[in-house]
């Protein structure tokens, strides 16, 4: 009997990936379906359902789940959802597909098509009325306004038959793990409690704080870094992933942490992704999410603490995997090392305070970080990359909101 957590909605993983026969025939009979082209955002939210990521999700939700989910997160039929995972298309497009009719889902970037759809609902949105209620803004210079502001005309929703992981198992290898293998992995070492660490950049040494707080208090420790598109500037998933390996042999004890990817894009939604964040590491079987400054946030649309905030102000039961809200974490001068908020006594002059944008500013300007900003390891193989960039790959580095503090 499994003591991990149960996969959201209370039941068993549904990931939609067909397999063996019935996948070889449903990959034949959509070549003579209507394709419809797919954003890298969309291609990401169909592997999530592929691999039971977004347990229960059986498609791409209808204009009532849209709504219950911009409006109180919840879809119609009243499962807790914190953000509208939606498929759109282009009006004449739509004008060419009949409700009830099936459609291949074509992702251009990959020359593939990565799953087939019954079309049961097409409708319209209103893009702004979204972009309020899960950005919290309507500044088309925020990355997820645009992605939404960027979506066609009209919402398609339906049941979905994935056929392809869109390249990423043979990308990652054995960082690209599914629910069902984490979830497998984590019962083989005996583990019951497990936080799960969300990275989109290298870890520094406030990051692995974080993480060293939760191993004190967890079985273990997944860090989870996202492997789908970023903002420009960020540091690629191949180089991350071998900055933290370096981290993890270096700094912390054997077999209490383990390092996975999964195939999603960032939205930068802040509070609401801090949820969805939580949400789809449950159905990883992980116990606690660790939720610290600014989560899932971009320059200065949110407050720090807002994603701590936000789980105070959904129901009790909405979901198992609870936040391990932790404060302001720097390097105190006075006290000789890491610290936050809470346990530091001392002036805002005797703490350096760290943050990833202000790592990749120093490297990207090849500044050698302090040692108190990060582990020489990790700096080796990040400070090696930039070093390999030509000109035109280089992008500037701005300190924005909370990270220029």
């Amino acid at each position: 009997m499994s003591k991990l957590v149960n996969p959201h909605g209370g039941g068993e993983l549904k990931p939609l990936l067909l397999e063996g026969e019935a996948l070889e025939a449903e990959k034949a009979r959509a070549q003579s379906l209507p394709q419809i082209r797919i954003s890298s955002r969309e291609a990401g939210d169909l592997i999530m359902m592929g691999i039971g990521g977004f347990t229960p999700l059986e498609g791409f939700m209808t204009h009532a789940d849209w709504q219950g989910v911009c409006d109180g997160m919840k879809m119609a039929n009243g499962l807790f959802w914190p953000i509208p995972i939606t498929l759109s298309t282009d009006l004449d497009t739509s004008n060419s597909i009949k409700e009830g009719q099936d459609v291949a889902l074509y992702d251009a970037e990959r020359d593939e098509i990565l799953a087939t759809m019954k079309v049961t609902e097409k409708y319209t949105i209103d893009k702004a009325h979204e972009c309020m209620m899960v950005y919290k803004t309507t500044d088309e210079d925020h990355p997820g306004v645009k992605m939404v502001k960027a979506q066609g005309e009209i919402n398609l929703a339906g049941p979905v038959k994935v056929l392809s992981l869109g390249g990423f198992p043979e990308k990652y290898g054995d960082q690209f793990m599914t629910p069902a293998e984490t979830r497998a992995e984590f019962q083989k070492r005996g583990w019951s409690t497990i936080a799960a660490f969300q990275t989109r950049n290298p870890m520094h040494r406030s990051h692995e704080y974080l993480a060293k707080i939760a191993v004190e208090i967890c079985d273990g420790l997944l860090i989870h870094s996202l492997l789908g598109k970023l903002k420009p500037g960020d540091i690629p998933a191949e180089v991350r992933s071998d900055a933290i390996g370096s981290l993890i042999d270096n700094y912390f004890v054997k077999n209490t942490v383990m390092q996975a990817g999964y195939p999603l894009d960032m939205r930068y939604a802040g509070p609401r992704e801090a949820l969805l964040h939580a949400l789809f590491r449950q159905n990883y079987g992980c116990s606690h999410l660790i939720v610290g400054r600014d989560h899932a946030g971009v320059g200065d649309y949110y407050g720090p603490f807002d994603a701590h905030h936000i789980f105070d102000q959904i129901p009790k039961d909405a979901l198992e995997t609870k936040p391990l809200k932790i404060d302001w974490t720097f390097w105190c001068y006075k006290c000789g090392g890491m610290a936050s908020m809470k346990t530091c006594p001392h002036e805002a002059g005797d703490r350096l305070l760290l943050s990833g944008t202000k790592l990749r500013k120093m490297l990207s300007e090849g500044e050698d970080p302090p040692a108190e900003f990060s582990r020489p390891e990790v700096v080796s193989i990040l400070q090696e990359y930039y070093r390999s960039l030509k000109d035109d790959e280089k992008v500037e580095v701005k300190l924005t909101g909370h990270s220029a503090k």
